[in-house]
């Protein structure tokens, strides 16, 4: 089985407030290095047998067809993904329980997200958020 990869991006002359807020964030991260941010969306299409020229134009058709909004971006790469570096350093999103196959750094702590923990969800804690002024909608319809 074959994937396809398709990059989608922001056309220059469109605004983007997610990167314009990440570039904000990044400094006050100690991420000084970094002068500005453009978001953009990743497809990965999966195909039986191999990724041939035929299918990296078909992935491209549909890219700009259906994957994209020509006014308002621009498909950046259609490729194979058994030549995409990220896929080649050993990054694997479907393996939920090692999360250093995603490309982390380094081990993630036990305990460091208590939530991550199969079907359970991070407990809030409701009063906390009370104390800060904002409402609260807890989940409760009754």
């Amino acid at each position: 089985m074959g994937t396809v990869v398709v990059d989608v991006m922001l056309k220059p002359e469109i605004l983007d407030p997610q990167g314009h807020a990440v570039a904000g964030a990044l400094p006050r991260l100690g991420f000084t290095q970094f002068t500005s941010v453009r978001q953009g969306k990743r497809f990965t299409l999966d195909v039986d047998g191999e990724v041939t020229p035929e299918v990296l134009a078909a992935a491209e058709e549909a890219a700009r067809t259906l994957l994209s909004n020509p006014v308002m971006e621009d498909v950046v790469s259609v490729r194979d993904a058994a030549h995409d570096s990220a896929r080649q350093g050993g990054y694997d999103w479907d393996d939920e329980d090692n999360p250093e196959s995603w490309g982390a750094i380094g081990p993630i702590p036990a305990g460091s997200n208590p939530g991550r923990e199969r079907g359970r969800r991070t407990p809030v804690d409701t009063d906390r958020l009370h104390g800060l002024g904002g409402a609260v909608h807890t989940g409760d319809d009754d």
